[in-house]
C-alpha cells in the first residue's frame, strides 16, 4: 500500500499535520503517533460537548487517547459515503450522505425532514426537471433526540401499595427502634435482661410488626423490578436511535477535536475572533476571558488539580494569574489561570477582584489567589530593576523608620523610669552630667569625612563628564542603563522566545506531544488593554501645575545649591594642608579637657 502523502504546516513555530479534507481524516490511522500534538486529553472541563468525548473514550476512563480516535474516524467513515461532510462541523446530515443501511434506514423513519436548501451531491435524475434542484432529505440532532424522547414503551404497572405511604414511612422510621424493643423482650422473658424503664412499647405485636415489614419489603422489591424492567424496555426501544445520535454529534464535533489533537489551529487562529463572538476560533481549553486591571485575557484556562499546576505551570516561562470564580446566578465555583502577555504588573496583587465571563456569556466574580511572576515584556524587564530598587529603598526606608521608633520609644520610658528612680530627695540638689566635648568632637569629625567622601565621589563624576564631550556623555548614560538594565532584558527575551503552554496543560491532565509555543507576537493578539483617544481632560480634583518658569527658576536654584555644596566638601576634604606635630594634637586635647573640667567646676 502506497504511503499517504500527508500536508505539513508551521503552526505556532512548530511544523505539524494539518487534516484539511476527508482524505486525511480517512487515512488518520496511518499518521505516526509522534507526529501528533497531544496523545492524550480529558473527556470534561473542555469547551466541547463531554458527551461526544464520551462516546469516543472506548474504555471510559475519562480519557481520550490517539487509539480512540484513530478508531472514532473509521468508524465514521465506514457509515459515511464521504467524510468530507465532517468538515462543515454540521450536527445534520442528508440521509443519502449515510452509507450503513441501518442508520440510512434510522434516519429516514421519521426523524428527517425535507430541506430544499441542502442540494443532493449526487447526479439529478431524468425525470427532474431541468434546472430543478431536488430536495434532500435531511436528519438533525434535534429531531434524533425529539425521537428518543418520544419513545412509548407498555410499561409494566407497579404492585399496589399494601399502606398508605405515610405509614411506610412511618415504620420505616420507627423500624430498628422497634425491632430492638422486642429483642430486649424477649430476653427479659427470660430473664437475662431488664428491659429500660424509659422504653417506649409499640402498639402492636411483634408478630405484626414482622409481617407488616414483610408486606413493605416485597411491595419495594416488586416496586423496584417493575422499574429496572420498564428502564431496560425503553432503553432497548431506544437503542435504535443511539448509534444515530452519535453519528450526528461525531458529525459536529469530531473534525474540531482534531483541529486540537492533531494540530492547535483552533489556539492560533484565536487572535481571530470576531468582536462581540465569544466562542469562534478559539481552542477547546479556553475557557472565556477575565477582565482585570484594564485587560482582557483571553487565554483562560479551567484549573483541575492546583497541587499538579504548583509544581509545573512555573516551567511555562509565562505570567500567570490563577483565581477563584464564583457564580451566584448558577450557584458553582471553579478555579482558572489566566495567561497575561501585555501591560504592566503594578497593580496585579494577590487578593485582586476581577470578573471572569465563561464562553456562555455567563459572568463569574474572580479574586485572584496566587500569581507565578515571569516577564510580559522586555519593556517591562527594562523598569524592572529600578522597581525593585526603589521597592528594596522603601523597605529598607520603612524598615530603619521603623526600628527607630521603636528604639526611640524605649529610650523614652527607660528614662522616664529611670528619672523616677533617681528623683532627688527634698533639699538634695540634683546631680548635672558634665558635657563631653571631646565625645561630639570625634562626632562631627566622622561626618565631615563622610561629607567629604560623598562629594568627592559626585566631584569624581561630575568631573568625568565635563571632560566627555556631548556625544560622548550621551554613550556613557546610555552605558549606564544597559549596565542596569541589561541582564533583566536579556533575561526577559530568553524567557519570552521560550513561553510554551504545554506545562500549564500538563497539569490539567493533557499529554501534549510538542510545544505549544506563544511567541511575542502572539502573545499580544491573547491580551488586549483599554485605549484611550488623544484627548486633553482636566481633572478639578488635581492641585494646579506649577507654571513652567517657575520649575525651571527652581531647578536652577537647587542645582546651584547643590553644586556649592559639592565644592565646599571638597575644598574642605582635599584641600592641601600639613597635618598637625602630634605634640600640638596633644596640647590640643589636654586644653579641651582641661577647659571641660573648669566648666563643670
Amino acid at each position: 500500500m502506497a504511503k499517504y502523502n500527508w500536508t505539513f504546516a508551521n503552526v505556532g513555530g512548530v511544523t505539524r499535520v494539518k487534516i484539511q479534507s476527508g482524505e486525511d481524516i480517512r487515512h488518520l490511522g496511518e499518521l505516526d503517533e509522534k507526529l501528533w500534538t497531544v496523545l492524550s486529553c480529558p473527556t470534561t472541563g473542555l469547551e466541547i460537548d463531554s458527551e461526544s468525548l464520551r462516546l469516543m473514550d472506548s474504555d471510559g476512563d475519562g480519557k481520550l487517547r490517539v487509539k480512540e480516535v484513530q478508531q472514532a474516524a473509521a468508524w465514521l467513515c465506514s457509515v459515511l459515503r464521504d467524510p468530507e461532510v465532517l468538515l462543515a462541523g454540521k450536527d445534520e446530515l442528508r440521509v443519502e450522505d449515510i452509507a450503513d443501511e441501518g442508520l440510512r434506514a434510522v434516519a429516514s423513519s421519521g426523524v428527517s425532514g425535507q430541506c430544499a436548501e441542502l442540494p443532493r451531491p449526487l447526479t439529478p435524475s431524468p425525470q427532474a426537471g431541468r434546472g430543478s434542484t431536488p430536495a434532500s432529505s435531511v436528519v438533525r440532532l434535534a429531531d434524533v433526540e425529539a425521537a428518543i424522547a418520544g419513545v412509548s414503551i407498555e410499561a409494566i404497572a407497579a404492585p399496589e401499595a399494601p399502606f398508605a405511604a405515610d405509614v411506610m414511612a412511618a415504620y420505616k422510621a420507627k423500624k430498628d427502634e422497634y425491632a430492638a424493643y422486642f429483642e430486649q423482650e424477649k430476653l427479659a422473658k427470660l430473664g437475662l435482661a431488664a428491659l429500660p424503664d424509659e422504653a417506649t412499647k409499640p402498639g402492636m405485636t411483634q408478630e405484626a410488626f414482622l409481617q407488616m415489614g414483610t408486606q413493605i419489603a416485597d411491595y419495594e422489591a416488586a416496586a423496584a423490578a417493575a422499574a429496572d424492567a420498564n428502564a431496560k424496555a425503553l432503553a432497548a426501544a431506544q437503542a435504535q436511535y443511539q448509534p444515530l445520535r452519535k453519528l450526528l454529534l461525531l458529525t459536529r464535533d469530531f473534525y474540531r477535536l482534531l483541529r486540537n489533537f492533531v494540530t492547535f489551529e483552533d489556539f492560533y487562529r484565536s487572535s481571530l475572533v470576531r468582536p462581540g463572538d465569544r466562542t469562534s476560533m478559539k481552542a477547546i481549553f479556553q475557557a472565556g476571558t477575565l477582565v482585570i486591571d484594564q485587560r482582557a485575557c483571553q487565554l483562560c484556562l479551567r484549573v483541575s488539580d492546583m497541587g499538579k499546576q504548583n509544581a509545573q505551570a512555573g516551567a511555562s516561562g509565562m505570567y500567570l494569574v490563577y483565581c477563584d470564580c464564583e457564580s451566584k446566578k448558577l450557584g458553582q465555583k471553579m478555579q482558572i489561570v489566566a495567561a497575561m502577555t501585555v501591560g504592566d504588573i503594578r497593580n496585579l496583587t494577590v487578593g485582586k477582584n476581577a470578573l471572569f465571563y465563561d464562553n456562555q456569556g455567563n459572568d463569574w466574580d474572580a479574586v485572584v489567589t496566587k500569581i507565578i511572576d515571569n516577564p510580559i515584556s522586555i519593556s517591562q524587564a527594562f523598569w524592572s530593576p529600578y522597581r525593585k530598587f526603589g521597592a528594596w529603598v522603601t523597605d529598607l526606608i520603612n524598615k530603619s523608620a521603623a526600628e527607630k521608633d521603636n528604639k526611640g520609644f524605649a529610650d523614652l520610658t527607660a528614662k522616664v523610669q529611670e528619672g523616677a528612680k533617681n528623683t532627688p530627695a527634698a533639699g538634695e540638689k540634683p546631680k548635672v552630667q558634665a558635657f563631653d566635648i571631646a565625645k561630639f568632637a570625634g562626632i562631627f569629625a566622622a561626618i565631615g569625612m563622610a561629607v567629604g567622601y560623598i562629594g568627592a565621589f559626585f566631584t569624581s563624576v561630575v568631573g568625568g563628564f565635563a571632560a566627555l564631550k556631548w556625544w560622548q556623555d550621551i554613550l556613557a548614560v546610555l552605558g549606564i542603563l544597559l549596565v542596569i538594565s541589561g541582564p533583566s532584558m536579556f533575561l526577559a527575551w530568553t524567557k519570552l522566545r521560550k513561553r510554551n503552554l504545554a506545562p500549564v496543560l500538563n497539569a490539567n491532565g493533557w499529554a501534549i506531544n510538542a510545544e505549544v509555543m506563544v511567541s511575542v507576537v502572539f502573545g499580544n493578539t491573547l491580551t488586549t488593554q483599554a485605549q484611550f483617544p488623544l484627548l486633553q481632560l482636566v481633572d478639578p480634583t488635581v492641585k494646579k501645575k506649577m507654571p513652567r518658569w517657575a520649575k525651571w527658576l527652581i531647578g536652577v536654584v537647587v542645582a546651584a545649591v547643590v553644586a556649592a555644596g559639592v565644592w565646599a566638601a571638597v575644598h574642605f576634604c582635599c584641600a592641601d594642608s600639613e597635618e598637625p606635630a602630634a605634640e600640638e594634637l596633644v596640647a590640643v586635647e589636654v586644653v579641651d579637657v582641661e577647659t571641660a573640667e573648669t566648666a563643670a567646676e
